[in-house]
């Protein structure tokens, strides 16, 4: 689906993340205002399924922390009950890595985060997590080529990067941008 960069790890077998040579607190700008999402998620995952579930959702994000940061909520309804996710995204200055990460109202609690950075148009991010008893890599792929259109998907993978289970798209198209207001 996406190229993934090879990945690198460290001797405690952490991912070594670096951040692209742009790397920037701006790089999620294109994500500020309200949005439609259409998201395309596989029914289970790690275990061959090939069906998916499509649902509608919205989202609205802005920047918190004078711009070294951002959240975003996301809503939607799984079988007639309101769902809520929010996502909180942190922009390091001393390392220029983005840590990502995601809550939601089934659990209420923080999840891993994602760890990594847009290259120009193009963002990938990683982490390390463990899924239904087994030790995973997860990542987050953000294409902005066309900022009022941009899409995420989400990939798992269960051998240390070599293979990929590509489970969750989200295709977002604007519904507004936020009004910005002047200062006196």
């Amino acid at each position: 689906m996406h190229t993934i960069k090879p990945l690198n790890f460290t001797e405690a077998k952490a991912v070594e993340i670096s951040p692209s040579a742009n790397s920037s607190s701006n790089d999620f700008d294109f994500l500020v205002g309200k949005w439609n999402v259409k998201n395309r998620k596989l029914s289970t995952r790690l275990n061959g399924c090939t069906e998916w579930t499509e649902f509608n959702a919205t989202g609205e994000m802005r920047k918190i922390l004078n711009g070294i940061g951002n959240i975003d909520n996301f809503h939607t309804t799984f079988d007639g009950e309101s769902f809520e996710g929010m996502t909180l995204r942190l922009f390091n200055p001393a390392t220029r890595l983005w840590s990502i990460y995601w809550a939601d109202s089934s659990v209420g609690v923080l999840d891993t985060p994602v760890v990594g950075s847009f290259d120009n148009t193009t963002g990938q991010f990683f982490g390390k997590d463990i899924y239904q008893g087994k030790e995973i890599i997860f990542m987050f792929h953000w294409d902005a080529s066309e900022p009022d259109s941009p899409t995420w998907s989400q990939a798992f993978s269960e051998d240390h990067g070599k293979t990929w289970e590509w489970n969750w798209h989200m295709d977002m198209t604007r519904v507004s941008a936020p009004v910005e207001t002047v200062k006196d």
